[in-house]
């Protein structure tokens, strides 16, 4: 999390660990308890709260309407009454991924483009669609969630579907897909430390993550017609190993449209989705904003 500035620049940072077995409250009470040192030592006035959070969320009543089984309790679960009952400001809430996408369109790799497709490869796949300079979320909230597609195979995926793109590409799946192939289990990241040493099994999983995401690419180019990809959570971090088999699955099955997209990795980190999340105070609150998390 991060106090901003109006004009979005970090004042200050902090992590805490989710408790994400223990219900909606406990974790807004995680973060909140790592929130409050921030705030005493930062000069100026609180004056809104935005939340990234995980699931498909109804950003207009700041509720969580779907979540993965990794979080129980979540799903329901009101988040802006719990953090304006806390802080006594106005909160808002963005699906994280969404929020991630709102800080590279203001501050990050992608800064002022028109069509971008956001791409998050962490525990899971998350996906978020900026239109028309516009973040585009659909009637249900779920616009442009592609790592829960089919067509990517026939594996199970963790959220109760088969052959998605999560199957391949997340950080837990990749970690997974190498111990099919070895029989060791192994992290996402001492995977790629065993592709860039050569290992064929571990450069093959890496080489059908990016396959996967490319094709997920190409279809959202398709139907949406975006320009540009930002692609980031932990897995992006092998950027590297994985940007060149993204790219080698898109030279041999480009768009139709017959225009390249632009591939970019995420600018800001970790701070991507607070940034954005601020962002979003920033638009609703206007520019006199003092100071935002």
């Amino acid at each position: 999390m991060v106090v901003c500035s109006d004009d979005l620049t970090v004042l200050d940072r902090a992590e805490a660990a989710t408790p994400a077995r223990e219900g909606g409250r406990a974790m807004v009470g995680a973060a909140l308890d790592a929130l409050a040192p921030l705030l005493a030592r930062t000069p100026g006035r609180l004056v809104g709260a935005g939340i990234g959070a995980a699931g498909v969320v109804d950003s207009a009543n700041g509720r969580i309407l779907v979540a993965s089984d990794s979080f129980r309790g979540w799903a329901g679960f009101a988040v802006t009454s719990a953090v304006e009952d806390a802080l006594g400001v106005p909160a808002y809430l963005d699906n994280d991924v969404n929020a991630f996408l709102y800080g590279e369109v203001y501050g990050g790799a992608v800064r002022g483009e028109a069509d971008v497709l956001g791409m998050t490869l962490g525990t899971g796949v998350g996906g978020a669609l900026w239109t028309n300079g516009a973040l585009y979320t659909g009637p249900h909230g779920a616009a442009g969630e592609i790592g829960h597609i089919p067509g990517f195979g026939d594996l199970p995926c963790s959220c109760g579907g088969r052959g998605h793109l999560e199957t391949l590409a997340s950080g837990r799946s990749i970690g997974a897909r190498y111990a099919d192939r070895t029989g060791h289990r192994r992290t996402a990241r001492e995977v790629a430390e065993a592709a860039v040493r050569g290992d064929d099994d571990a450069l093959a999983v890496y080489r059908a993550a990016g396959a996967g995401v490319a094709r997920a690419i190409v279809i959202t180019a398709g139907v949406a017609d975006i320009t540009t990809v930002v692609v980031g959570g932990g897995v992006s971090r092998a950027w590297p190993l994985l940007e060149p088999f993204i790219l080698s699955a898109l030279a041999a099955d480009p768009p139709i449209s017959g225009h390249p997209v632009r591939l970019v990795r995420a600018a800001l980190d970790s701070d991507a989705v607070p940034v954005g999340a601020a962002a979003r105070v920033r638009g609703e609150l206007g520019t006199g904003v003092k100071a935002t998390t």
